[in-house]
């Protein structure tokens, strides 16, 4: 759903959840700013049995005198709009209301609503309500209260930006010009006596796995904020590797995720943890996510959530082996020998986009990658938008240019971040097709338990492995180790016979 689809209706009610939190205002208010730029008779409202009162909240509303109204019951002439939720849902109150849309990030909860815009995949409404209106050609930073709620919104659902999981959030994040006076205030009014109180309780009530060195703690329903405050604590105990805290609140169990050793990472945790049942993600050391009360309680019901995070969190533990290129021997008795197929990717030359011995980061679908910009080092860009980093030697030795642009149809193509600027950089404007000339061969097998790789090019990040999917050896280098998805190995390699 595009919003010019609404541009139709002359009045437009927008409307967050009951008892709003900044990502649900931060969303809801963005929306009001455009339409009312589009000459539109917009409200701005929520309902429910409490009104606002957390500190954080009330500010941010004074701060930006942002028009949100409280309101008992009301009928709709016109469009509603429900964001960071859904029409008909528990967590709203229901208006009456003839048409309706729906702008949401969490998992889909109703039937019926043909104008609607859901994407579970990102970390808060205040991305895609971002990424909505950038696609209207609507610049967000035009207006500074604006971009500072944006980035609020995010801030706060996702554990001060240690839970985002998709580079969509990490791409507004980067945009957004804010008051960073006013997110100062903010961050310095989240915790109150009462909640320090739930951290102090939560504390002491904790389940300890000596051998695997976690702990889970469960908290009283709180500020998403807490939850990252209380993991961040329990990590600082020196027999505490990894921290799963959560709580409970009607739509489902919010948790967050801390790890502090390179073997386990948290966003890889946080995913394993929510897998078929909500959404996880994040930063290596720190991650979070959501699970769906609704498909809990499918798979679920004879467990409560204590009882689902440690099975869970064993069952994780038992999963995978690790691998240590530099150091490990992989044996081939077992691996069959493959020739990669010639099939056209992309390719970028570093120093062709920025500066030699530029500090950057690749942002692609599957996370960031940190890199020092070398004119040794070129950027390939596979069939699903991975990405890996090859040499200057490697690439002319493996591959023919192709005089055409890499134009794949992507989730989102990777781009790069300059760390020295700031900058922003889409690498689709330069990548360019090359295909493999002579003949590469890899041994492979595909995975019956799931792999941690520490490849040669890094020491210190893994790729993760998942049953079915092949770890492959370059025949020509034992020590180059690493793991090919399976969609995307049956795509590149045929078995030599």
């Amino acid at each position: 759903m595009r919003l010019s689809e609404l541009n139709t209706y002359s009045n437009i009610v927008i409307q967050c959840h009951d008892n709003p939190d900044p990502d649900a205002i931060g969303a809801g208010y963005a929306l009001y700013k455009f339409f009312e730029s589009q000459g539109k008779c917009v409200k701005f409202i929520y309902s429910g049995n409490l009104k606002i009162t957390k500190p954080n909240i009330q500010m941010i509303i004074n701060e930006f005198n942002i028009p949100l109204e409280y309101v008992d019951q009301l009928d709709i002439q016109g469009l509603l709009i429900t964001v960071d939720c859904q029409y008909g849902a528990g967590n709203v109150t229901k208006l009456n209301a003839e048409d309706v849309a729906i702008i949401d990030h969490h998992q889909p909860e109703v039937e019926g609503i043909e104008k609607a815009e859901i994407r579970s995949f990102l970390s808060s409404a205040c991305t895609l309500v971002w990424d909505i209106l950038t696609e209207e050609g609507f610049d967000v930073n035009t207006y500074i209260d604006v971009a500072t709620a944006l980035y609020y919104g995010l801030f706060t659902d996702s554990g001060g930006f240690s839970e985002i999981h998709h580079p969509l959030d990490k791409d507004m994040q980067d945009s957004l010009k804010i008051d960073s006076s006013v997110i100062r205030k903010l961050k310095n009014s989240v915790l109150t006596l009462p909640e320090l109180e739930i951290a102090g309780m939560a504390l002491i009530r904790h389940s300890y796995n000596v051998a695997n060195k976690f702990v889970v703690v469960k908290a009283q329903e709180c500020d998403p904020n807490i939850l990252g405050f209380i993991s961040d604590l329990a990590l600082q105990v020196d027999s505490v590797y990894v921290c799963i805290v959560y709580n409970e609140v009607p739509r489902g169990i919010k948790f967050s995720v801390r790890s502090c050793v390179k073997e386990i990472m948290a966003n890889e945790l946080a995913a394993f943890l929510a897998e078929g049942i909500g959404s996880g993600g994040g930063h290596i050391e720190k991650a979070g996510g959501f699970i769906s009360r609704t498909e809990f309680d499918k798979k679920h019901a004879h467990l409560n959530a204590d009882e689902y995070f440690l099975r869970r969190l064993t069952k994780y533990y038992k999963s995978f082996d690790v691998i240590y290129s530099m150091k490990d021997h992989i044996s081939m008795k077992n691996m069959k020998l493959y020739k990669k197929r010639p099939l056209p990717v992309g390719f970028v030359p570093l120093t062709d986009v920025v500066p030699d011995h530029t500090p950057i980061i690749i942002r692609t679908l599957e996370g960031d990658v940190d890199l020092l910009s070398n004119s040794n080092v070129y950027v390939m860009i596979g069939i699903k938008g991975e990405v890996y980093p090859t040499t200057k030697e490697k690439f002319k030795k493996s591959y023919t240019v192709l005089e055409e642009k890499y134009d794949m149809e992507l989730e989102y193509f990777p781009s790069i971040r300059n760390k020295k600027d700031s900058t922003m950089i889409h690498l689709q404007q330069y990548a360019k097709k090359c295909i493999s000339k002579g003949e590469s061969y890899i041994y492979a097998r595909p995975l019956e338990k799931a792999v941690k790789v520490f490849t040669a090019w890094d020491l210190e990040k893994y790729m993760y492995g998942k049953v079915g999917d092949y770890l492959a050896v370059r025949e020509d280098d034992h020590h180059d180790i690493y793991v090919i998805e399976r969609d995307i190995f049956s795509k590149t390699y045929d078995e030599v016979k």
